[in-house]
């Protein structure tokens, strides 16, 4: 297998529907493992149109050039209000990435 599953996680802020399921925001994603592209990517929000758009979103970015570009993107094209978590989520994404390569490199020693 070619890809590694990783998720990344938020609180969601008070008053919306998908708090209502979930307290917090989760977005996952399935990566090449090779170059760190997002191949697929799913979230939690409350309305599949939502959880298409991140997908459509995020697809295509590789975390090898970090976080910032794809959180660029959520900041001006996504207005819904759970942008704040979706994007302390895609931090978070980003950081288990990164201890994936920790873990990824010290096993292969």
């Amino acid at each position: 297998m070619n890809t590694v599953f990783i998720a990344g996680h938020a609180r969601l802020p008070s008053g919306m529907a998908a708090q209502n399921m979930f307290e917090t925001l989760t977005i996952t994603a399935e990566m090449d493992q090779k170059y760190g592209v997002i191949v697929a990517a799913s979230c939690t929000l409350a309305t599949e149109h939502g959880r298409d758009f991140v997908q459509h979103l995020l697809r295509g970015y590789s975390l090898q050039d970090g976080i910032e570009e794809p959180i660029k993107t959520v900041k001006s094209h996504y207005m819904g209000k759970a942008g704040n978590a979706i994007v302390s989520a895609l931090k978070d994404l980003h950081k288990q990435y990164e201890l994936y390569l920790e873990k990824r490199k010290s096993a292969s020693l």
